[in-house]
């Protein structure tokens, strides 16, 4: 069996919390650095269903998939060792339910328009959702080229 690499995870900070009804449902903003990429801060906004909302409808474990994210510089950019990659690199990943759903943050390198991508999506076990946010940081600022 192969041992999986160790990946750096961004650890959020919850600065925003908007009661959206009386059952309790909130809307969260949390603020997450990029771990390889000093100078970027992306905002991730979502729903958090409440404890009257989970007794009425009585789907106990689970919040919707819906996301949004947004993210620009906040400094100077260092870029450290990060995915060239089509496919990307998880940055940050929160529960959604019990056990299936994760809340993901990608971020995916567009070397032609030297461009760091954000795109914020749920991962489930089956029924992935469609239900998606991007975001994108132009590199004409950085002060490192991460091409190798």
């Amino acid at each position: 069996m192969l041992a999986a690499p160790t990946l750096k995870s961004a650890q959020a900070e919850v600065v925003g919390e908007i009661g959206v009804d009386w059952l309790g449902n909130d809307i969260i903003v949390e603020a997450v650095q990029d771990p390889e990429v000093e100078g970027v801060t992306c905002h991730v906004a979502y729903f958090e269903r409440g404890l009257i909302d989970r007794l009425q409808k009585g789907n106990w474990f689970e919040d919707p998939s819906n996301s949004s994210i947004d993210c620009r510089q906040t400094g100077p950019i260092r870029i450290g060792d990060i995915d060239m990659s089509k496919d990307g690199e998880e940055i940050f990943k929160s529960r959604r339910s019990l056990i299936w759903k994760k809340l993901i943050v990608k971020r995916i390198y567009d070397k032609a328009n030297n461009t760091l991508i954000y795109l914020s999506h749920s991962r489930q076990v089956q029924d992935g959702s469609a239900k998606m946010s991007i975001s994108t940081v132009p590199m004409f600022t950085s002060t490192e080229n991460p091409e190798r």
